[in-house]
């Protein structure tokens, strides 16, 4: 497939996000071309919820430093509900769907903040021909679907905004390896109908297989970046994600 990436959709220039007295993102920049997937890998604790977390405006008073720009609008500092209206979306790690309401329902709360009737029902069309099975399960609790359909359901349930930009975090987590590689060709297929992703994923091979840009956060800061392809056989990738060993023992863990 080829891969056209346009324009920067969103620009994170220098940001500095903290808990407390706890920093966790360091002097992060970086861009997401428009209609491009953009893979951000990195250990437990290395900052990557934690940066789709300040980029949606959840973490209160975030970023302490540094600038983040959607489409030429500065969003730091934005209402969480006022960044959604402006074209985006997130898929929570743990999906966090409503158990006890329908998929149907789910869905419809994924678009409640919509006001075109006639684009959230093309939307809907459009959400079923992604997930068929869906559209089989609509009176069926989500809290009842496998898995793998309620990750299905939480992706569906963020693109009935209709957003601009979708924000991942950890979609294969929990996932047998049949619907890890099912779940990737339906975030390409989005990706293919105009959506900008940013990706958050502990499978490193399979989110490079899929991306244009990838980036490495270790410690809060950006260590490594560039053309997805670029590092997928990465030897510093290998070692600062993977675990496995290039450096010399003296030089430190890595981790």
């Amino acid at each position: 497939m080829d891969k056209n990436p346009g324009q920067p959709l969103l620009a994170l220039d220098r940001v500095e996000t903290f808990y407390g007295p706890l920093q966790a993102l360091r002097g992060v920049s970086l861009t997401v071309a428009e209609g491009a997937i953009t893979a951000i890998l990195g250990n437990n604790g290395a900052g990557k919820s934690t940066l789709l977390s300040t980029i949606l405006g959840v973490l209160d008073g975030q970023p302490r430093q540094g600038s983040i720009e959607f489409d030429g609008l500065a969003i730091d500092g934005m209402a969480t509900e006022k960044i959604v209206r402006a074209g985006i979306s997130y898929v929570p790690e743990g999906r966090r769907l409503f158990p006890e309401l329908s998929v149907s329902q789910n869905l419809t709360v994924g678009g409640y903040i919509r006001r075109d009737r006639a684009a959230t029902r093309r939307t809907l069309e459009q959400v079923y021909e992604f997930f068929p099975l869906l559209s089989e399960r609509l009176s069926q609790p989500a809290g009842t679907l496998s898995g793998g359909e309620q990750q299905m359901l939480a992706i569906a349930r963020a693109l009935m905004n209709g957003p601009r930009l979708l924000l991942l975090d950890e979609p294969s987590l929990g996932l047998a390896p049949i619907l890890v590689r099912q779940v990737f060709d339906i975030i390409q297929g989005i990706r293919d109908e105009g959506v900008t992703i940013l990706l958050v994923e502990q499978n490193a091979r399979m989110a490079l297989s899929i991306a244009d840009e990838g980036l490495v956060l270790e410690n809060g800061s950006v260590v490594i970046q560039g053309p997805a392809a670029d590092l997928i056989d990465n030897d510093e990738v290998e070692a600062l994600y993977m675990g496995v060993q290039t450096r010399s023992p003296q030089s430190g863990s890595g981790t």
